[in-house]
């Protein structure tokens, strides 16, 4: 699934390429991909403008306003969740259907159109109403999701309180996207490396100073996947015009079993965790005692 590094290219696409546009018409081709706007989607869209394009954690959305008017309606956005494999290309609208495409929209430009492609259906598009969210304010049914950590939102010293209260293992922590979003198992693993931390280390027992140094590494880490445009390890993530990022390349830990640390040598170990797998150095990030599952 998309992290908010591959989110945020996604994101930035949609400004360059989308943004200030107003819809001339909405295809909806497979109901899921809509869920509860089947058959109102393309009359919810049809002559709005797509005002801007916004992200917090792993999800995307575009404020509308008035296409005519110009006046911007705040009240409502269209939400994108990519899912496991949902893609938002612009490309010509006169370029081949796509076999997965579910959502197409065209413009009064009459210029590149948007295409909602998505193999697993897992993804979807929503008009929805915004509400006060933490810090700004969001799409109402994304009011719970935290701040991410590459938002002005976000609040370190609130995020470290609610750390230590958690009383968990850090990576499930990590993950849970009401207490920080848009960290998934890739960057999770990959932080932890950099923070010398074991996926299973007890939250209580993280101090103020362990806490701001994992949160340097968690940023550090989703600023270099940025500058490469996300991690691709298929062809289900890319970006608007179709291109794979490459962060792949640099990872440290993830998907690198038995490979050796690039720090000290020692062969990468892969362990369960949640039905998935965490992926660490068993040298730099021993296992604690007291580890949480």
């Amino acid at each position: 699934m998309p992290e908010l590094p591959e989110v945020e290219v996604v994101r930035r696409g949609l400004e360059s390429w989308v943004a200030g546009r107003t819809v001339a018409a909405a295809e909806v081709l497979h109901p899921r991909a809509v869920r509860r706007n089947v058959g109102e989607l393309p009359a919810q869209l049809k002559g709005r403008t797509l005002a801007s394009a916004e992200r917090r954690g792993k999800y995307l959305w575009l404020p509308l306003r008035d296409g005519a008017s110009g006046e911007e309606e705040p009240g409502e956005a269209l939400i994108a969740h990519l899912g496991m494999s949902g893609q938002l290309l612009v490309v010509d609208p006169l370029s081949p259907i796509e076999k997965h495409l579910r959502v197409r929209m065209g413009f009064t430009d009459g210029g590149l159109e948007l295409r909602f492609v998505d193999q697993r259906t897992f993804g979807h598009l929503l008009v929805a109403p915004m509400a006060a969210g933490r810090g700004r304010p969001v799409p109402e049914p994304i009011a719970h999701i935290a701040a991410d950590p590459l938002e002005d939102a976000f609040d370190d010293a609130e995020f470290a309180v609610r750390l230590r209260l958690r009383r968990t293992g850090i990576k499930r922590a990590l993950l849970d996207q009401s207490l920080i979003s848009g960290v998934g198992n890739i960057y999770a693993d990959e932080a932890l490396w950099r923070a010398r931390l074991h996926w299973a280390r007890p939250t209580e027992t993280l101090t103020r100073p362990k806490i701001t140094e994992l949160l340097a590494a968690v940023r550090a880490v989703m600023t270099e996947a940025l500058g490469q445009g996300g991690t691709s390890f298929d062809s289900l993530y890319v970006n608007v015009n179709g291109e794979s990022g490459y962060f792949d390349r640099s990872l440290a830990v993830y998907g690198r079993r038995d490979e050796p640390c690039r720090r000290c040598g020692t062969p990468i170990r892969r362990e369960a965790f949640m039905n998935r797998s965490s992926y660490s150095c068993p040298k730099c990030q021993p296992r604690p005692r007291n580890a949480r599952p």
